[in-house]
């Protein structure tokens, strides 16, 4: 099933209301996926940036300690 925001009506929401929307969808989704609901091109994506993360280790930080950061720690 394709749903689209025009069909829905979300597109003529204001802003606030889409961006309230999105954090309902978000909030609704599962904590855990099963791999088959997982689309093909994300495991690609994944791949490439495991790829390029090996070639240079060192580079970047991980998602904890950014997360951290963002949340007030140092």
């Amino acid at each position: 099933m394709t749903v689209r925001i025009d069909s829905l009506g979300i597109d003529r929401l204001s802003v606030r209301d889409r961006l309230d929307l999105i954090e309902q969808i978000w909030d609704s989704l599962p904590d855990q996926v099963e791999p088959q609901d997982i689309p093909d091109w994300h495991v690609a994506e994944l791949a490439k940036r495991r790829a390029s993360a090996a070639e240079s280790p060192g580079v970047g930080r991980p998602w904890q300690e950014v997360l951290e950061r963002l949340e007030g720690g140092s």
